[in-house]
C-alpha cells in the first residue's frame, strides 16, 4: 500500500515562515507529477504548486514569489517552503503524486490526509 506522509504544518503569524513536507511510504517503480493542493472550509480545493519529474514548476498566482515547491527524487519526497505567509493562506495543505508503483501497474493518482496550516494577522 501506498502512501503519501505529510509534515510541517502549524500555526504562525502573518509573515513567518513554514515548511511542509511530503514522503511517500515505501519504494516505488516511478513517480511522476507531485503537487501540493489546498482546501479551507467551503472552498473548492484549488492547486497550490506542482513539479514534475524533471523539477519544472508551476505555482498559482497567490503564491508565487512566496513559495516554492522541490523534490528529491532520491528519498522521493517534496517540500513547500512557504514564507510571508498571509492569513488567507490558512488551509488544510494536501499532498499529492502520480505514482505508478510497480512496473506492471497503472499509474494512480495518490493523496495525503492533509495537514492544516494556520496563519494569524
Amino acid at each position: 500500500q501506498v502512501q503519501l506522509v505529510e509534515s510541517g504544518g502549524g500555526l504562525v503569524q502573518a509573515g513567518e515562515s513554514l515548511r511542509l513536507s511530503c514522503a511517500v511510504s515505501r519504494r516505488v517503480f516511478s513517480i511522476n507529477t507531485m503537487a501540493w493542493y489546498r482546501q479551507a472550509p467551503g472552498k473548492q480545493r484549488e492547486l497550490v504548486a506542482r513539479i514534475t519529474g524533471g523539477s519544472s514548476t508551476d505555482y498559482t498566482d497567490s503564491v508565487k514569489g512566496r513559495f516554492t515547491i522541490s523534490r528529491d527524487n532520491a528519498k522521493n519526497t517534496i517540500d513547500l517552503q512557504m514564507n510571508s505567509l498571509k492569513p488567507e493562506d490558512t488551509s488544510v495543505y494536501i499532498c499529492n503524486a502520480l505514482i505508478k508503483p510497480n512496473l506492471g501497474s497503472r499509474v494512480g493518482d495518490y493523496w495525503g490526509q492533509g495537514t492544516q496550516v494556520t496563519v494569524s494577522s
